[in-house]
């Protein structure tokens, strides 16, 4: 059993579908991957996630919003807000920020944005970065049709993929100190 505490698996099909706990057996797994979730879903049920008191958090969202053609603006803007009520709700714990999954690739310039901006947010809240799109991507964006049935959800050996770069993604979160305290100013009394 993990010395660590739980960690939340938090996204939509693509967590949903995982069978967590039988890949990550010394671990606590709370799996709260939704089938078709967008960013606004998880925003909506992010307090879920934060009463469950996780130590450790691993978020993969975005690709269903895109379905529903959500600008990349759109997208993410609402993982920047999950990542900083994570952070104010959740100090202690670890976050680890997964790319967007690669899919069809007319998604793909799409997807290199947002992972771009993801990237470079990531440290603002401590967060660790995963980048998943070069081990599940083809040159041109497309998810490798080996890793995928139907061009989005992922299958065995998909799970496989992203399972070997996810374990040491884990654990380098955890190697991390989750975040830095705010600095309390003393009270000045009003004289700045």
């Amino acid at each position: 059993m993990s010395d660590h505490g739980p960690t939340a698996l938090v996204g939509d099909s693509l967590i949903q579908g995982g069978d967590w706990q039988a890949w990550l057996p010394d671990e606590i797994i709370y799996n709260f991957g939704v089938g078709g979730d967008t960013t606004d879903d998880v925003i909506a049920r992010l307090w879920d996630v934060i009463n469950a008191r996780p130590t450790l958090v691993a978020l993969l969202i975005g690709t269903n919003d895109l379905a529903w053609r959500r600008s990349v603006e759109h997208v993410v803007r609402n993982i920047e807000t999950i990542l900083v009520t994570l952070r104010r709700e959740l100090p202690e714990a670890h976050i680890l920020v997964q790319s967007v999954l690669p899919r069809g690739h007319e998604f793909a310039d799409q997807i290199r944005d947002i992972n771009r901006h993801l990237w470079q947010f990531a440290p603002t809240v401590h967060a660790q970065w995963l980048d998943l799109w070069p081990a599940l991507a083809l040159d041109d964006g497309e998810l490798n049709p080996r890793f995928s049935d139907d061009r989005l959800h992922l299958n065995v050996d998909g799970y496989k993929a992203w399972l070997d770069e996810l374990i040491p993604g884990l654990e380098r979160a955890r190697e991390l100190p989750p975040s830095s305290r705010a600095i309390q100013l003393p009270d000045l009394g009003g004289t700045y």
